[in-house]
């Protein structure tokens, strides 16, 4: 998300207004042959994984994770710090240098937040693309998922009103008899719309054909926005082609009627989901306002999925580039343990040094200053020097320090300096980060300046980034479910303890027992708190982390708790950016996108 730092023109204007480098010209200076880029128009192309068995000898480059601290609502300009200090690394420092970034849903786009290209000087261009239908990875992922859960239903349908003579007659193998109680797999839909979170489907098949009630519809699904899918998490954490099928097969849509989980393979469903999703295996390039090469790839989010792009776009970014930046989604207690618990484990990768953002404005949230909301003025408190209240919202950003540190991982701060900041402020944060083990704390103004404006805080990531890092995981995946959990709460969230309801206690012991036990934990919680409560801020004590439930992405390949209520079908606000989006018909080109 793009921060206000100053009058300069919009994030459209700025990118509308830049020279746009051809892709081919962008592909070249990277290192990719013309023959591993799929073009789509003039400046956007999807590489093929060819590329990886061209490479397979080079070394690979400086790994770096893009994190924060607990941020408002507003979001602390994490994205804009990752292409801000691509662009400095690149344009300045003279580094090869390649950023990876997801794909952002036009949920979003088209709501409170705004797209995702950065903003000001340090964006993803064509801006306009990036934050629409780019190369339909995620409409890909839309029919696929649909298409599962159209087979589903017509299983069931089909299943409810034949024997299994006729059944096997018309090629079907074995009656599934699906328990539609148990069935966890809604439709999927790229906006937000809250009146779909709850529907009923089937009315018209309520009725067997003498008249007597279906015993599986109507039922009550819903559906969820489509970058909350599992297919959106496994295209993020698949290796390749064959590793893609494989976790597609495994998706469990629900269990039969004697308790037995039934996969998308069961329904003979996978092998098309995948030809649906084959394309958007394929990372796509684009490049930044400075022409460094950028990788935009999948969008799982981070609250209720691991929140992080592409193993294999960081791959192929890792064999071309010096130096590779990837961003997690909010904060490390979210995206970046989830980055490095699960991505890491996944890709067999090790990161080299972790950048945490920081702003003045949240921290003087976390110090007590009033409730920051989308839409809404900023209290005048966030616009003049305040050293008491912040110096008060310091710790959090000492708990986010101590979280990456305990991976064995260097950390640089990257304090994203808005223009209301004041040099007392600004020193004040960099002596206590400093003081909390960060190997260095820069102020860096790439939104207004752009890559030169980022150079001290890459100068700082280089030298991080020289250390020896020593990394090490969270947990080892022999430990049994609830002390992973456990272990996430006291370590990363400081929780004081874990109460499990009943259901939640029954699926744990289910997945411990069913062999499940040996995956890594994917927590859903909120962002906007190191606690499960949004409104607990700064560095909660003392609390208990509530388990609602447990579920399987065994596709994606973790178990997922659930601490305290996520929605995954977002609603519209009262008044949404879509009300500001229109189109010049003179020229065709698009006004008030942000």
């Amino acid at each position: 998300m793009s921060s206000t730092t100053g009058k300069i023109p919009s994030d459209l204007k700025i990118a509308q207004a830049a020279k746009l480098t051809p892709i081919m010209e962008i592909a070249e200076k990277a290192g990719l042959l013309k023959s591993e880029l799929i073009p789509y128009g003039w400046y956007k192309a999807k590489v093929d994984l060819g590329v990886l068995d061209r490479l397979k000898g080079a070394s690979n480059g400086k790994y770096i994770e893009v994190t924060a601290i607990t941020p408002t609502p507003l979001g602390e300009g994490k994205t804009t710090t990752l292409v801000g200090l691509t662009q400095a690394m690149g344009s300045v420092l003279g580094q090869r240098v390649i950023c990876c970034i997801r794909q952002p849903s036009m949920g979003p786009t088209f709501n409170i937040k705004g797209g995702a290209a950065g903003g000001g000087f340090s964006q993803i261009i064509p801006m306009e693309d990036f934050n629409l239908h780019l190369t339909g990875d995620i409409h890909a992922v839309a029919i696929a998922h649909n298409l599962a859960a159209a087979a589903l239903d017509t299983r069931m349908y089909h299943e409810s009103r034949q024997t299994d003579e006729a059944l096997f007659r018309r090629g079907v193998k074995r009656r599934l008899d699906i328990d539609p109680d148990t069935i966890t797999w809604n439709r999927v839909v790229d906006v937000c719309d809250r009146s779909l979170r709850e529907i009923t489907v089937g009315l018209e098949d309520s009725a067997q054909a003498d008249g007597s009630p279906s015993p599986v519809f109507p039922r009550k699904t819903g559906f969820d926005i489509t970058v909350a899918s599992e297919l959106m998490a496994i295209l993020a954490l698949a290796t390749s082609l064959k590793d893609l099928r494989e976790r597609v097969g495994r998706v469990i849509i629900g269990s039969n009627r004697q308790g037995k989980p039934v996969s998308l393979d069961d329904l003979e469903v996978a092998g098309a989901v995948t030809v649906l999703l084959k394309d958007a295996l394929l990372p796509t390039l684009m490049q930044t306002l400075e022409g460094q090469a950028a990788f935009v790839h999948t969008g799982p989010f981070a609250n209720i999925a691991h929140g992080n792009s592409s193993i294999i776009a960081d791959k192929i970014a890792l064999k071309l580039a010096d130096y590779v930046i990837t961003e997690s989604g909010f904060g490390s207690d979210v995206g970046m343990e989830k980055f490095f618990n699960i991505k890491c484990r996944y890709s067999g990768l090790v990161p080299d040094a972790v950048v945490l953002v920081a702003t003045v404005r949240a921290l003087k949230m976390h110090g007590g200053g009033p409730r920051v909301s989308p839409g809404a003025p900023l209290d005048k408190v966030y616009k003049k020097e305040d050293l008491t209240l912040l110096e008060a919202g310091l710790p959090n950003l000492g708990a986010h320090i101590k979280n990456a540190i305990r991976f064995g991982i260097p950390v640089v701060v990257a304090v994203n300096a808005f223009t209301q900041d004041t040099p007392a402020e600004l020193r004040l944060i960099r002596d206590y980060a400093l003081s909390q083990g960060a190997e260095e704390a820069a102020i860096s103004k790439h939104f207004t300046e752009g890559g030169r404006g980022a150079a001290e805080l890459a100068e700082a990531v280089c030298s991080a980034a020289r250390k020896k890092a020593k990394f090490k995981y969270l947990y080892p995946l022999k430990w049994p479910l609830k002390k992973k959990i456990e272990t996430i709460a006291r370590e990363i969230y400081g929780a004081k303890g874990v109460s499990y309801e009943p259901l939640a206690e029954e699926q744990l012991h289910d997945y411990q027992s069913m062999g499940f036990g040996d995956l890594p934990i994917c927590m859903v919680k909120t962002p906007l708190s190191l606690s499960h409560d949004p409104d607990l801020k700064g560095v909660p004590r003392d609390f208990i982390l509530p388990i609602k439930e447990a579920r399987a992405s065994l596709g994606a390949g973790f178990i997922y708790p659930l601490a305290g209520e996520i929605n995954t079908m977002p609603g519209l606000a009262t008044y949404p950016a879509f009300t500001r989006i229109d189109i010049d018909p003179r020229t065709g080109r698009i006004k008030g996108l942000s």
